[in-house]
């Protein structure tokens, strides 16, 4: 695909611009497979509604989280003539101006449930990655420290 390119980073493979864009700017169409299955799951999935995922195809399988992103997904549901919906159509959209060679990154804004630690090391990280209006429900997972005995 034109514009991007997949590379290497800390987490594994992520997506990088080889152009620059500008606010507003849609960067490229999320190719894949819709699967209409409330129990799949992927680590790569992207919810679209009413129990219905896709399965991202590359490059944009490889988008990585910030809690300061640089772009997001937009989606609208394809429908027949008759008004039923029969698809999804998923792009990426930049939210600010990106530069060339830097990594395009979303906010996955999961649930607290499924929330994990985050690494994605931007000046106002959440530290988990979780929906910014839902940090408040996720609890500091540290292991407990073991308390002396006071015994000798």
């Amino acid at each position: 695909m034109k514009g991007v390119r997949i590379g290497q980073t800390p987490h594994g493979y992520g997506v990088f611009a080889t152009r620059g864009y500008r606010p507003g700017q849609v960067i490229g169409r999320v190719t894949g497979r819709l699967v209409e299955d409330p129990e799949f799951g992927s680590e790569y999935c992207i919810d679209v509604g009413t129990d219905r995922s896709l399965d991202p195809a590359p490059p944009f399988r490889f988008l990585n989280h910030s809690c300061e992103p640089n772009c997001e997904l937009v989606s609208e549901d394809v429908e027949d003539d008759c008004g039923k919906v029969v698809g999804v159509r998923v792009w990426v959209e930049a939210i600010r101006a990106i530069d060339p060679g830097e990594e395009l990154r979303i906010d996955y804004a999961w649930p607290a449930d499924t929330s994990i630690p985050c690494g994605c090391r931007s000046p106002n990280c959440r530290g988990w990655i979780v929906a910014a209006d839902q940090v408040h429900l996720v609890r500091r997972r540290r292991p407990r420290r073991p308390q002396a005995s006071g015994r000798a």
